[in-house]
């Protein structure tokens, strides 16, 4: 005997079978390989403050978080998530029953949907979706039931017909990205309050994820559902600190919730890392206190990046969306006569000497994200400024 199993039966649990590895993984790779321009993965190719990193090294030389922290996340972290949600939408938790501090938004995402959905139960996601929610509804036994986002005047729309159609007897809770990666959308507050409507008309839950919630541009604001009518006992919000200060390494998300909600995400979390991140907890709790100048000079930025891209993009042939938040632009490659966005992207490092993401990977209809490539633009202005001169390369 070889040691190998003579069962016919998959080594891979079979509601994971479809997922391989992810595209971003593929992505970066390929960026490696080729020396290619990684636009792909969303993670910035700097540093964030200093001040913050400082309180890291601060933390981990005198021993605060070097051994397990405390299963919710540190005291000091709890409050300032509270402080910050208070400070921004005047929201208020009591971080010591509604709060969790997680490894990072997917952890809290994935811990959220195995305590919150049973085999059998549906659970509706705007699409395209993040590809985590796919995965996460597989692994708690539940049924993806995707509402698809439309190109509509130069952004993407959901449509609130279609929302109401897609929940069901069976429908267990609605999972919302906004602002919404891939797209750049940004939910207005009608469409929330459609939302929050539909959600308590027929009693859902709903899981919201803001991690790009100071990342909104032009005349876009975020509001977060829970700020909704009957939206807070049943919303649990999930943000984290990658995104808004340029740590995306250290995985520190969280939640907020109502407490009940808040413990059963918490039974489910403490068996997938337990803890993490111990002394890093420490610093985001100081860089959640950072004045309001940090947040508006991040968002500048940003938008100047955007439009970097997005005009050299634009120059170089592709239809752009330009998005009110987030730091991902998403395009259009009909006009450069292509169609299909994965063989656009597996082949555009060699062509151009650029790595981009097709968006169809977050769709279950294939066809509706087929023609659509995902670029990042939280990138050095002069790597986004060469990576522009390449695209032209192969549009021309």
């Amino acid at each position: 005997m070889t040691g190998m199993t003579s069962s016919a039966r998959p080594l891979l649990n079979r509601r994971l079978a479809e997922f391989g590895t992810t595209i971003f993984a593929e992505m970066s790779a390929l960026a490696v390989s080729t020396g290619a321009i990684n636009l792909g993965q969303g993670f910035p190719d700097t540093d964030g403050p200093e001040e913050v990193r400082e309180a890291a090294v601060r933390a981990l030389r005198d021993g605060r978080g070097n051994q397990y922290p405390p299963g919710p996340g540190v005291p000091e972290l709890r409050t300032a998530i509270t402080a910050h949600q208070e400070r921004w939408y005047g929201l208020s938790y009591d971080p010591d029953t509604e709060v969790l501090v997680t490894a990072g938004a997917t952890e809290a995402i994935a811990a959220a949907l195995l305590a919150l959905v049973e085999p059998g139960d549906e659970v509706v996601a705007l699409e395209p979706y993040y590809d985590s929610y796919a995965a996460g509804i597989a692994m708690a036994g539940g049924t993806r039931v995707p509402v698809t986002l439309r190109p509509h005047e130069g952004g993407f729309r959901l449509d609130l017909d279609e929302l109401r159609a897609a929940v069901t007897d069976r429908t267990r809770l609605l999972l919302i990205n906004t602002p919404h990666n891939p797209t750049g959308t940004v939910l207005t507050r009608e469409e929330l309050t459609a939302v929050a409507e539909l959600a308590v008309e027929r009693d859902l839950l709903v899981i919201t994820d803001e991690v790009y919630e100071h990342l909104v541009f032009d005349e876009a604001e975020h509001v977060p559902l829970a700020t909704f009518p009957g939206m807070r006992e049943r919303t649990v919000t999930v943000s984290s600190a990658g995104k808004t200060f340029s740590f995306t390494g250290w995985k520190v998300g969280w939640v907020t919730a109502a407490p009940g909600l808040v413990s059963a995400v918490r039974s489910a979390k403490q068996y997938l890392t337990y803890v993490s991140a111990g002394p890093f907890q420490y610093a985001v709790a100081e860089a959640l206190a950072l004045p309001d100048s940090y947040f508006a000079a991040f968002r500048a930025d940003m938008l100047t990046k955007r439009d970097l891209l997005a005009t050299g993009l634009a120059e170089a042939g592709f239809k752009v969306f330009r998005p009110a938040g987030t730091y991902f632009v998403t395009t259009d490659i009909r006009p450069l006569g292509e169609s299909d966005g994965l063989t656009f992207c597996r082949a555009l490092p060699e062509r151009a000497g650029v790595v981009a993401v097709p968006n169809a990977v977050f769709y279950d209809h294939k066809e509706a994200g087929a023609p659509y490539v995902r670029f990042a633009f939280c990138k050095r202005t002069a790597v986004l400024e060469e990576a522009a001169q390449r695209l032209k390369t192969p549009a021309g």
